[in-house]
């Protein structure tokens, strides 16, 4: 079994580099018929472009390792029937499903590995990237995260913030509202109004504020400070500090911040947390595409019907890559859940692919 399990796998990765190459190659000839115009209009010099191209490579590997994979198994099984040798397996003793076991394997190995670059390597590439563009083909100033103007903020004890401007270099705030809402009553019990803030590394200064309370509908306090560090502002100026980059250039735990400061300034984060959980359910379609193609493999018709199986497989495969994106638009403009737009194609291709499974001769 050792000796079959390495000839399965070392013919699955032979196959699966030769069509790697061939989709890298085809995917950068396309672009650059596309895009190099474009580039050398801009500005771009050779090497910039060369540097591009470079960093576009990881999400191509990303964006296509579903398919390639497919492919890879799919000329595998096909070659595997075509010269008989998967009925030599199958009078040795041994079935099918059994001699493709390591290809799961290698297919969990391959979800890691992608998971591993969409969350290291890709959004340092895409972030590369948006600079060598934006700053240094095209000439623009980088991207200033620390500043924010008009910001609107959600505390934790239903209490909502309207801030006129927020500076990270000097940690101050201008033109800060605060209201607190009693939900059960459906009545506003505080208001504070300041005029400017600065963040002393441990709380907030207030300068020129109003605190105002209310109960039943009536005015029950009132207190002016020329400056105060009552605990009024429950944030810290890195809550307000937001990430210009695309979803694509920041990793798991980037976007899960992000989310939590988008939250926080009662902003939608529909499209940010589908993203989040594509994050780990995309690189499982690498591990789900193998039950597709091994009906293939322990077919029994001839040439022309194991065609149709596989058109079939390949059918199977750009279906679920088109669900994906039906269920991302979906989930971005929250018709439905985030999460479920996430992980309902994985959910419904996984139980296809074990009727696929148990459809296949033993």
């Amino acid at each position: 079994m050792r000796k079959l399990d390495r000839y399965i796998l070392r013919e699955f990765l032979r196959t699966y580099f030769i069509i790697f190459f061939s989709f890298a190659v085809v995917f950068i000839v396309i672009d650059v018929v596309d895009n190099l115009p474009r580039l050398l209009k801009a500005g771009a010099t050779f090497d910039l472009a060369i540097i591009y191209y470079l960093l576009r490579l990881p999400y191509l590997i990303v964006l296509t390792s579903p398919v390639t994979v497919l492919l890879t198994g799919l000329f595998m099984m096909n070659a595997l029937a075509k010269h008989n040798e998967s009925v030599a397996i199958r009078a040795a003793g041994i079935s099918i499903k059994r001699a493709m076991l390591p290809l799961f394997g290698i297919g969990l190995i391959i979800s890691l590995a992608i998971a591993t670059m969409g969350e290291y390597l890709l959004p340092y590439a895409e972030s590369q990237r948006s600079i060598v563009y934006n700053v240094k083909i095209k000439g623009e100033q980088p991207d200033d995260q620390m500043l924010k103007a008009r910001v609107h903020y959600r505390g934790d004890k239903n209490d909502f913030y309207y801030f006129g401007f927020f500076d990270g270099y000097k940690n101050t705030l201008r033109i800060i509202d605060m209201t607190r809402v009693d939900f059960e009553n459906s009545e506003i019990i505080e208001k504070v109004s300041a005029s400017s803030a600065l963040w002393n590394g441990e709380e907030w200064e207030l300068f020129e504020c109003d605190v105002r309370r209310f109960s039943g509908g009536r005015q029950v306090y009132s207190k002016y400070y020329s400056s105060t560090t009552m605990p009024i502002l429950n944030v810290e100026p890195q809550d307000f500090i937001r990430i210009t980059k695309k979803t694509l250039s920041l990793n798991f735990l980037e976007l899960w911040d992000y989310i939590g400061r988008l939250q926080k300034m009662g902003e939608d984060a529909s499209r940010e947390i589908v993203d989040l959980h594509m994050k780990l359910a995309f690189p499982l379609t690498n591990l789900i595409v193998i039950f597709f193609f091994l009906p293939i493999a322990t077919s029994n018709v001839r040439s022309k019907g194991r065609g149709w199986v596989f058109m079939l497989g390949l059918l199977v495969c750009f279906a679920y890559l088109v669900v994906v994106q039906v269920s991302q638009s979906l989930g971005y403009n929250s018709v439905i859940p985030p999460v479920w737009a996430a992980w309902a194609p994985n959910l419904f291709f996984s139980l296809l692919g074990f009727v696929f499974l148990h459809k296949a001769e033993i």
